[in-house]
């Protein structure tokens, strides 16, 4: 019977060899655990599953094979609502999304700057006015390949720019992890030395100086063993970023435990002439992105966190930002901070299969020179090899 269920693991990928299978047939027959399907769940993912990295594939092989497939889903779960509420909205057709025009930025801003002047009321629906849902390219929830957001959160990510004030919210550095892969990832970005205060005990050291001194204590002290690397992270924050809040959360809390020389700041979308350290005072308490690049050596490890989704012009055109009129374009300041700071990567939380259809991701990665890595264990790992090189 059981054999079956070693081979059902092999095909989800999990690394199970012979040795641990008959590990597990000897703990069976000596009854270790009890016959509960649960006591035998967990004993043999403690001899079986050797990574936590590979505990979500037990789980679905495990269900696969002692419940059938359906096990391996829930059949009571509903249509979430917000499904259910897109269906109210205007929909339509690939043809019609592609006659839609894209004014480009300058006349987009004309056009913007006329409505604003002739408009009196509310519209909704509409392809010309400033409204909601449509196929106009100012408003929000409808439909157009490039636009201006004014007032409510948009659906397609297709702004250009965004007419109001947002509000972020900090990552939380002190949010627990559900597991410690992460953590394991990022140690491999490892330097360790001793320096500062001799205030740890040296055990080797004492026990020799010990019995050097006829076995008259002789305490000898060290400084403590540190991560020395040094580590720059700047977080996008907020926009298409709110989805992926968790996990940005998790990579901040293990940053922040790991490595001890860390520096971190944020942007929205793309980096312009100011960072800030706290959302809520970011148009108070700014610092120019100038000093930033001036401040830290050139062996920093550079780290940025963003999913690089937003319009082309925010990367390649001055005052193409969101959120006002930068001087520069964002690709200037990208090219910057590469330069600055060899050792760098870009780590994307949005997931790797999307990357395609994402324009500014392309511009992104060839700004970056192709070093963008998804926020996986398996891609943490390949950027963390990148920056120990």
């Amino acid at each position: 019977m059981l054999i079956d269920f070693f081979f059902t693991l092999k095909d989800a990928k999990i690394p199970v060899t012979i040795k641990e299978f008959l590990t597990l047939l000897e703990a069976m027959e000596k009854g270790v655990v009890t016959q509960s399907l649960d006591d035998f769940y967990y004993l043999a993912r403690l001899v079986l599953v050797k990574d936590e990295a590979h505990y979500d594939r037990y789980d679905r092989a495990f269900a696969q094979y002692f419940k059938g497939i359906d096990g391996a889903f829930d059949g009571k779960a509903s249509i979430p609502l917000d499904w259910l509420l897109q269906r109210m909205k205007r929909e339509l057709t690939d043809e019609q999304k592609a006659a839609l025009e894209k004014f480009g930025y300058d006349k987009l801003m004309d056009r913007l700057a006329e409505l604003l002047k002739e408009q009196k009321e509310r519209h909704e629906g509409g392809g010309k006015w400033i409204g909601t849902g449509g196929t106009s390219p100012f408003g929000n929830g409808g439909t157009n390949p490039e636009g201006v957001r004014i007032g409510g959160k948009g659906g397609n990510r297709t702004a250009v720019k965004v007419w109001e004030q947002r509000t972020y919210k900090d990552y939380d550095a002190g949010k627990e992890l559900g597991t410690r892969n992460i953590k394991v990832a990022l140690r491999r970005l490892r330097r360790f030395a001793r320096d500062g205060a001799h205030e740890e005990l040296a055990l080797d050291q004492t026990i020799r100086a010990t019995a050097n001194n006829a076995g008259w204590l002789d305490i000898r002290m060290q400084p403590e063993r540190r991560n020395n690397v040094k580590v720059l992270m700047l977080f996008d924050v907020g926009g298409t970023m709110d989805d992926h809040v968790e996990r940005t959360e998790e990579l901040f809390s293990a940053a922040k435990s790991e490595f001890k020389n860390m520096e971190f700041f944020y942007f929205h979308n793309c980096v312009y002439d100011y960072l800030w350290k706290n959302n809520r005072r970011r148009n108070a308490e700014r610092f120019s992105t100038w000093d930033v690049l001036r401040k830290y050596t050139p062996d920093t490890k550079l780290i940025f966190v963003g999913d690089a989704t937003m319009s082309p012009y925010e990367i390649l055109q001055a005052g193409g930002s969101v959120e006002y009129n930068n001087e520069e374009a964002g690709a200037e300041w990208l090219a910057r901070f590469t330069h600055a700071f060899p050792k760098f990567v870009w780590l994307n939380p949005e997931p790797e299969q999307f990357w395609q259809y994402r324009q500014s991701i392309a511009i992104v990665r060839q700004i970056v020179n192709d070093r963008m890595y998804p926020t996986t264990l398996e891609g943490l790992e390949r950027a963390m090899r990148v920056l120990s090189k």
